[in-house]
């Protein structure tokens, strides 16, 4: 046979236009990491959980302005959201996490991913930053829509207003740092297994076997040991930093002299959870 070949037109075209690159496409994975957690632009089933979760913690955040206006003083402030919400925060963690990398293992889309200008760690950190972004809306409406309470029915005048700007201020700070903790320990576990429940189950966990352990050695150890038992579990650890840097308010946790301890653990977590989330998509072959 003579050795020739033939080149078809099928009717592909030359894209011509801008390449818009790298973290144009980091964005805009964000974007659509952050839509998901709330399951926008998805089945009205994948809304369920993320939107009643959120629609519960904006219904406390009404009652509590209500019973705040109507006592001398604030049962719970802003920063005492962050801690008392932490726990439904946890599971929305748990069920957001999976649907942001376990799919995407489990269906291959992250060969197409990377096929475009994204690398392996600027997908993990992308999927790192929805996660965080989502997590932390979910303390800040709540605390925005106390303070809208709050600030229209203040008998302090614009002083009082700004009392609450304050107090809004270091909620959204104590929500970045548990929206940042919390997402940095659930998102390496998520991305460990394809399987949604199986990821779920493991981020749970995490919390649930912690917590008694925690809450034995505060309950019955004694100087040090006491103090420091909140380090095991990632809630009292939360609510311990919280003390720290805002001082007491909700919570059972006794830091002592150890806030700064817990405000170094959490900061190490946060860094160690980022690093292994870069590393395990490094190994994932594509």
């Amino acid at each position: 046979m003579p050795d020739t070949g033939v080149i078809h037109d099928i009717g592909y075209q030359r894209y011509d236009g801008p390449r818009l690159g790298r973290g144009y496409a980091a964005r805009s994975l964000y974007a659509h990491g952050v839509r998901s957690a709330y399951g926008l632009g998805r089945s009205a089933w994948a809304k369920v959980l993320p939107m009643g979760v959120l629609a519960f913690a904006s219904m406390a955040s009404l009652i509590l302005v209500v019973v705040n206006t109507q006592l001398p003083t604030q049962v719970i402030d802003y920063v005492g959201i962050a801690s008392t919400f932490t726990y439904a925060a946890t599971v929305f963690v748990a069920v957001v996490a999976p649907e942001l990398v376990s799919v995407d293992l489990r269906s291959n889309l992250l060969q197409l991913y990377l096929s475009r200008p994204l690398r392996k760690s600027d997908y993990a950190l992308t999927k790192l930053a929805s996660l965080a972004t989502a997590t932390f809306l979910l303390f800040a409406i709540p605390m925005l829509i106390m303070f809208l309470g709050m600030a229209f029915n203040t008998d302090a005048g614009i002083g009082g207003v700004f009392d609450e700007v304050g107090g809004l201020a270091k909620g959204l700070v104590a929500a970045a740092i548990h929206a940042a903790l919390l997402s940095a320990l659930g998102l390496p576990l998520a991305s460990l297994t394809g399987r949604r429940v199986f990821a779920s189950g493991m981020i749970i966990a995490l919390f649930l076997l912690t917590a008694p352990v925690s809450a034995a050695l505060q309950e019955f150890g004694s100087g040090a040991l006491e103090n420091l038992g909140g380090l095991l579990d990632p809630s009292s650890l939360l609510n311990g930093v919280d003390q720290w840097l805002f001082g007491p308010g909700i919570g059972i946790v006794q830091t002592g002299d150890y806030g700064v301890v817990y405000g170094l653990v959490t900061a190490a977590l946060i860094a160690l959870g980022t690093a292994l989330a870069v590393l395990r998509y490094k190994k994932v072959k594509s």
